[in-house]
């Protein structure tokens, strides 16, 4: 049986994260990036697949874990009948080669440990061979090594094709072991210290949320929201990536199993506004020069994702060896959306240019060049249908949000206009692009005897991405026709008080079997959509029913089922965070993040 998604926690050195299960196991991490080959894959198949769990022998699920304040540093305690021990995990910012490291502290009594490390390279499917040098287990296969020490060392065994220790710590021991990744053509890499590494990490992650600005009622969620993104930001090139993980279900035993460890232009403006909003400029900073560069070409053939320096070829590939979470299959890497057309993702970027120009960012001198060509492609395209933002392997269609998308991407564009007469660029043109958007889509996309906007031209199914219209300012919030529009999602979409992105029923405008679970970030749209309509008490209540979602250290899926009340989806989840601290910032009268 698969630990729950919501069993694990995250640790990470801002280019790579792992997931450590309640039972003391890493059953996730990629080395060297975010998006290399995994060293542990239990996540996605079994124990065989590679995995490395410390915990007192016979010991199942841990009695209490949390981070330490203000971190990424994670305590996981046990409580046994001899005695109780806890183990902080962590993996310290690195200066070249990613470490790993877990020190085992003895807190009262006497707990006999017992380590098991079985490292899989190339996901869970290369075993390595294991010898040992300058007091290091060193697991070497093609490109990969990993030296793994203890201090003091500890005596270890083969087993099974696993690396196995057992030991006893009483109170006030410590045994400390770092795992470290390198290439294996080079020579040993250099050793760090695990206590001064564990200082300076706690010291650096509570330098960086010091400088968190909000101090609202839900500081706490707000912080370890900004403490994830942080996490899955790409420290050498500002990239965010949208999880650590790939293909975790949409439903369990399903087919929608997609590859997250890449960078989504959809997410840019809201990304950027959550890091404005609470005061980290630099890095909203660093995620618009990454923007700049990765869309940087023609514009005809930006995409919606990149990788993490920017990188456009993401070929899907299926792993048949791996079983899939919960028997959810195939497991995939890579993502064969990334050369769907998806017009809302030009609206998304110049939103964002917009965002980061009204925050103070200030403005690359080939932005506005970039920003021309876009609006050139925008004025001979928006017209087309496309995929649109949920990357539907259906037909394409004319996606209302993706017009509106394009009704933002003049707006902004004649906005910078008005607000700076030594650009140059074509404002009658522009805004008369804008008005014919804006008249199509009220045309076209809005059933009248409904009174709500619905998913594409012509159909009768609904979407909770035009939850988003007052929020872009598309209408304004009191508008009758937004104000439906909520109404209608909520009731049609709505599934426990929470809400799914479209419907799934009969044939499914994606063109896919099976279901998943509700969305939560269209959850939080819906709560800001409340609160702009004038609804503020609903608003929170269900922001309120939202964190009680998180996991026991914070932590949000993409998804959740509210019927086997699990979540679901690659986790955690940048849009997730996003979206709740974009809500926090709403509720508690600092505008949305956006």
């Amino acid at each position: 049986m698969s630990a729950l998604i919501e069993d694990y926690a995250l640790i990470g050195d801002l280019q790579t994260a792992a997931l450590v299960g309640r039972d003391g196991s890493i059953d996730w991490l990629c080395l060297p990036r975010f998006d290399s080959a995994a060293c542990f894959a239990a996540l996605l198949g079994d124990k065989e697949n590679g995995h490395w769990r410390l915990a007192p022998d016979g010991a199942g699920a841990c009695t209490r874990r949390s981070y330490l304040k203000d971190s990424l540093v994670l305590e996981t305690v046990w409580e046994t009948e001899t005695g109780t021990v806890k183990v902080t995990d962590f993996m310290p910012q690195r200066d070249t080669a990613p470490d790993l490291v877990r020190i085992v502290e003895g807190v009262s009594g006497s707990v006999d440990m017992l380590g098991v490390l079985r490292l899989r390279f190339d996901y869970g499917s290369v075993v390595p061979w294991m010898r040992r040098c300058d007091g290091h287990h060193v697991a070497v296969a093609g490109p990969d090594s990993i030296w793994l020490r203890g201090e003091p060392p500890v005596r270890t065994y083969g087993k099974g094709l696993s690396t196995r220790c057992e030991f006893t710590v009483a109170e006030g021991e410590r045994v400390a072991f770092v795992m470290t990744w390198h290439p294996s053509h080079e020579p040993r890499p250099t050793l760090i210290d695990p206590a001064e590494s564990l200082r300076h990490s706690l010291e650096d992650w509570r330098a960086w949320a010091a400088r968190c600005t909000y101090d609202g009622p839900h500081r706490e969620a707000v912080l370890r929201s900004l403490i994830t993104l942080k996490a899955l930001t790409y420290a050498p090139t500002g990239g965010i990536v949208a999880a650590p993980t790939t293909s975790l279900p949409e439903e369990l035993g399903g087919v929608r199993n997609w590859d997250y460890r890449y960078c989504w232009l959809r997410d840019s403006t809201l990304t950027l506004g959550a890091l404005l909003s609470a005061g980290y400029a630099d890095e909203a900073c660093a995620w618009r020069d990454w923007l700049l560069r990765a869309v940087a070409g023609n514009p005809a053939d930006l995409q919606i994702m990149y990788g993490l320096a920017g990188e456009r070829r993401l070929p899907e590939t299926e792993l048949p060896w791996l079983a899939g979470y919960e028997r959810s299959f195939p497991v995939r890497i890579g993502n064969g959306a990334v050369g769907q057309l998806q017009l809302d993702v030009y609206g998304e970027v110049m939103d964002s240019l917009h965002v980061a120009r009204e925050g103070g960012i200030a403005a690359e001198a080939h932005a506005w060049n970039l920003q021309r060509s876009f609006m050139e492609f925008i004025e001979g395209h928006w017209r087309e249908p496309d995929e649109g933002i949920w990357e539907v392997r259906g037909p394409r269609r004319h996606f209302v949000h993706s017009k509106v998308m394009a009704w933002v991407a003049a707006d902004r564009a004649v906005r910078a206009l008005e607000a700076h007469p030594g650009l140059r660029g074509d404002l009658d043109g522009w805004r008369a692009i804008r008005d014919a958007v804006h008249r199509e889509v009220c045309a076209h996309g809005y059933d009248a005897e409904r009174g709500t906007f619905t998913q594409s031209y012509g159909s009768a199914e609904l979407d909770a991405a035009t939850l988003l219209i007052p929020r872009v300012g598309f209408l304004p919030p009191d508008d009758p026709r937004v104000v439906g529009t909520v109404d209608a999602v909520r009731r049609e979409l709505g599934h426990s008080g929470l809400v799914r992105r479209y419907s799934l029923d009969d044939k499914p405008v994606d063109g896919l079997p099976g279901g998943e679970g509700v969305f939560l970030v269209c959850s939080f749209w819906l709560a800001d959509a409340l609160h702009l309509t004038g609804r503020p008490e609903e608003a929170r209540e269900l922001f309120e029913r939202l964190l009680s979602l998180r996991n026991d250290v914070g932590l949000l899926s993409e998804e959740y089922d509210p019927v086997a009340l699990r979540q679901l989806g690659n986790f955690p989840q940048a849009f997730s965070h996003i979206g709740l601290v974009g809500t926090a910032l709403a509720l508690g009268g600092a505008g949305t993040a956006d």
